[in-house]
């Protein structure tokens, strides 16, 4: 047994002292609770999805068409959930999903998110629309797990340059390049609220602070500038325009490996393939870009056809617990990226309360793969599953 699984004995051990857990161990219980300390608008932007919902609540029901098929007295006695991603060596194949202004739900915001990462030596995607810089998270994360960095591709091409440059330099190890985020959905729920985060200066941190967006609004941002900047933030936030001819331009300035983040249409990754990217990830952005799409869970088995071995594909959208990503990785997934639980664990509890929820999703991920018969990730595949 590892020291993922051994979370649960810690906390019966602790139950003999009377001490429970102060969040629930069921990941899918802490939107509830988020809901009760966060504002209207925080609860809605990261609970919310585009239009009716249709989308988010796709990607839980493809979930549930799935069916586990336990196999026994196969030696699961020593168990490794060690993987190599994108060249990137994880303790388990978990990941934590890029997820913007995360000041909202907690002070620290991605500062916390960050040592969470460090302390548990799990990978953290950090996105462009963060409340603190790429260069403040680096250092909350320390040196206790690799770090990758996730690109909203501005119009400005210095300014995208800058950001990737910034982000080596901080020692960010991989690239994701989100593209279903051009432009933002139709989101009821924000809409209702007239809440965009970014228009009150939360999320442009990496913009605020970088000196190609700096020189472009005058000099570093302050209060008589301010509107300026954000006048600025608008006009260069996505870029409807990008072709896959553009990612040429960042492979002439990004020199480690690259994800492409929202693929779904198995042409699209054979795109992606030949474009020379060295990942793509399954993703519909938690339903928060199209309603009514393909739930993520059904389009990754015709994207892992597609491109076989010639690149790597991971998986976002839908993750909840532990059984969740054997679910995803017996499909074909390398790796899973996690969303709204650790935001929902960073609202209740900060720092504590994102390693309370990545351990608890890494501990379910163990015990429901050796009650399975398997032992490494790498043993997953399709003949684990049912169709329900």
């Amino acid at each position: 047994m590892s020291a993922l699984a051994d979370f649960q004995n810690s906390i019966y051990l602790q139950g003999l002292g009377d001490v429970r857990p102060s969040l629930p161990t069921d990941p899918t219980k802490l939107e509830g609770l988020a809901e009760g300390v966060l504002s209207a608008q925080a609860f809605g932007y990261v609970a919310g999805s585009a239009g009716s919902e249709a989308t988010a609540r796709a990607n839980r029901d493809a979930f549930d068409r799935w069916r586990i098929v336990p196999r026994f007295l196969r030696d699961v006695a020593h168990r490794d959930l060690s993987v190599e991603v994108l060249g990137t060596a994880m303790p388990s194949p978990v990941l934590l999903a890029p997820i913007g202004v995360q000041s909202i739900f907690h002070p620290d915001g991605e500062l916390a998110t960050a040592r969470a990462a460090g302390a548990e030596g799990l990978t953290m995607v950090l996105s462009t629309a963060a409340s603190h810089s790429i260069e403040e998270v680096a250092e909350a994360n320390g040196d206790g797990a690799p770090r990758w960095y996730q690109l909203y591709w501005p119009k400005d091409r210095d300014l995208a340059v800058s950001f990737l440059e910034r982000a080596k330099a901080a020692g960010y190890t991989a690239l994701v390049v989100t593209l279903d985020t051009f432009t933002l959905a139709w989101r009821p729920r924000d809409l209702d609220q007239a809440y965009l985060p970014f228009l009150r200066g939360i999320g442009v941190a990496n913009y605020f602070s970088d000196p190609v967006f700096q020189k472009a609004v005058g000099g570093p941002v302050t209060d008589a500038n301010r509107d300026t900047a954000l006048l600025h933030w608008v006009a260069n936030f996505g870029n409807p325009s990008l072709t896959w001819d553009d990612l040429v331009f960042l492979r002439e300035h990004w020199h480690g490996p690259i994800a492409l983040k929202g693929v779904q249409h198995p042409d699209d990754a054979r795109r992606a393939v030949d474009a020379g990217m060295d990942g793509v990830i399954v993703s519909n952005h938690g339903g928060r870009q199209v309603d009514g799409a393909i739930a993520s869970l059904d389009a990754l088995p015709g994207v892992v056809d597609a491109v076989r071995d010639q690149a790597t594909v991971l998986f976002d959208s839908g993750i909840r617990t532990g059984s969740d990503v054997v679910k995803a990785l017996a499909l074909g997934a390398k790796a899973v990226l996690l969303a709204r639980p650790y935001a929902y664990g960073l609202a209740l509890g900060g720092q504590a309360g994102v390693q309370h929820v990545l351990r608890c999703v890494q501990a379910e991920l163990e015990l429901t793969m050796a009650l399975s018969g398997v032992t490494r990730p790498d043993e997953l595949s399709p003949e684990v599953l049912v169709r329900a």
